[in-house]
């Protein structure tokens, strides 16, 4: 039987996007030498900068890591990573308010129901109980500013959590530029002039550089952030504009000097038209701000952002525009869209790198020959649909919930429509405490009633099953959980002490 195998794999882009699409393709593909059954090329611009904020990420980004067998000291030496255990968000639903999105769940349950439907047991009987917070391990971790990974063994506190990195962008792309390189895949860097297509079919077949070289494919893989090159130029794929749902468009961002403390978790500021991050790594930290253009202004923003930094500026703040949405196709022909190419839905939640990470899973898993069976762009399109409509809601909210009606910002998102299935959730929620969860593999259970009881709704019925354990016995059990927690956490190393050890370098004085 004649072998359809693809032949020639061509990446177009470099960035974050590109080289965390193309290090596992060379992996599997490449070939050390070049001598795999695929050829891996990544065409780069040298004259198109790279986005390069997304510092901040989700615990899925160590599967990954790991599926690329990377040596986890070696990262966070070289990316000058620290560690995540979640968001702290400041002022979103109203101002003043705190509350943590971590990363785990909230201890054992009990008859497999879990804990937090007792804890809302006994909040009404008890409205002096501590906060739900209290009994995520994560949590408990970012507010003592601890850190160490989760112990192995029986499940207990020390391990009933996940985490993820904060990292410089562009040392992570060079990082998995490096590691692409050594696993074979070729770095070409050269401007793309023009995009050559078949006429009988009008698949891409090569890339013409300003130069006069001719880079041909089978697949080709559209890393080119914004611009869209080939999936919104050659391709046409139209673009799903979700901005009536996410009315920010622009975003702001500027490194400053590193604090005193590094703390390990991202922070999310609500402001007036938007909100603002704070990403701490090792040698510096990141802040940006997203916000409404019809509510602000650039000018004003860049004031407000650079007045609210911890340290000194170390450049002037880069803007970045945007429409939130998707395309309706990420895979057309033979072109597949990853990263800003196919869609963009603001980093409130760290989805960026996640999304990538997503696709380029998808891909491998659906990877095609030369015949570019249509079910599979079907597949692959259906699958990545699910994906950003299911982080769309998540971030819609943020937004949707709460009581700020301070500005003009604030008002339209209180009363804009929002997706019906996400409003069948909220209510749901709030009818009878219950959590729908419409993507299983988005966000988990404990993310949203972090989110939903974090923005204020109290469920106004909790679940019945929760009355067939007695209440005293629920008690003893809660109270148990939280001091294991509590004796856990207090062992643990700070989190400045444990990058310290990893990194080879001293902790900084406090």
């Amino acid at each position: 039987m004649q072998s359809h195998a693809l032949r020639n794999i061509v990446i177009v882009g470099g960035g974050s996007a590109g080289w965390i699409t193309a290090a596992p393709l060379a992996r599997m593909l490449g070939g050390r030498d070049g001598a795999g059954t695929c050829a891996v090329t990544l065409v780069e611009s040298p004259d198109i900068g790279t986005v390069g904020v997304g510092e901040a990420t989700l615990p899925s980004v160590r599967f990954y890591n790991q599926m690329l067998g990377l040596d986890e000291i070696d990262f966070v030496r070289k990316t000058q990573a620290s560690f995540k255990l979640g968001i702290e968000f400041r002022d979103w639903g109203r101002v003043g308010h705190r509350f943590f999105h971590g990363f785990g769940g909230f201890g054992p349950g009990i008859h497999q129901r879990p804990l937090w439907s007792y804890w809302l047991r006994l909040r009404e009987l008890d409205p002096a109980l501590p906060s739900y917070e209290e009994w995520s391990t994560a949590t408990m971790m970012a507010r003592s500013q601890r850190f160490m990974p989760p112990q192995p063994g029986e499940p207990a506190p020390a391990n009933a959590f996940d985490f993820a990195y904060h990292f410089d962008a562009t040392l992570y792309a060079a990082y998995l530029r490096d590691y692409a390189v050594r696993h074979g895949a070729r770095h070409v860097q050269g401007t793309i002039d023009r995009v050559e297509t078949a006429e009988h079919n009008g698949f891409v077949t090569a890339l013409h550089l300003s130069d006069g070289r001719r880079i041909e494919g089978d697949l080709f893989i559209d890393c080119s952030g914004f611009r869209a090159l080939l999936i919104g130029g050659a391709m046409n794929s139209p673009y799903e504009d979700w901005s009536h749902w996410l009315p920010c468009d622009r975003a702001l961002a500027v490194p400053c000097t590193r604090a005193e403390r590094t703390t390990p978790y991202t922070t999310s500021t609500a402001r007036s038209a938007g909100w603002q991050w704070r990403i701490p790594l090792q040698h510096r930290t990141g802040n940006g701000l997203v916000y409404s253009s019809s509510h602000l202004a650039d000018d004003e923003a860049a004031r407000l952002l650079l007045a609210s930094l911890d340290g000194q500026a170390l450049d002037e703040p880069r803007q970045q525009r945007f429409v939130a949405g998707r395309r309706k196709q990420a895979w057309v022909k033979n072109v597949v869209a990853i990263g800003l190419s196919s869609g963009f839905l603001e980093p409130l939640e760290s989805t960026s790198i996640h999304l990538i990470m997503e696709a380029v899973g998808r891909l491998t898993a659906l990877l095609p020959d030369r015949d570019f069976a249509p079910t599979l762009a079907d597949e692959f399109n259906r699958q990545m649909a699910y994906r950003y409509e299911s982080v769309r809601d998540f971030i819609i909210l943020h937004y949707a919930l709460g009581e700020r009606r301070d500005s003009e910002f604030w008002r339209y998102c209180a009363t804009m429509s929002i997706p019906e299935g996400l409003a069948h959730q909220i209510e749901l929620f709030r009818q009878s405490g219950r959590v729908a969860i419409l993507e299983p593999e988005g966000f988990a259970e404990p993310s949203w009633v972090s989110l939903l009881l974090g923005l204020g709704v109290v469920p106004r019925r909790h679940d019945p099953y929760a009355d067939l354990v007695d209440a005293e016995g629920v008690r003893r059990h809660l109270l148990g959980v939280r001091e294991a927690i509590q004796r856990a956490v207090s062992a643990m190393p700070s989190h400045d002490d444990f990058l310290a050890r990893l990194s080879g370098g001293p902790a900084p004085a406090h």
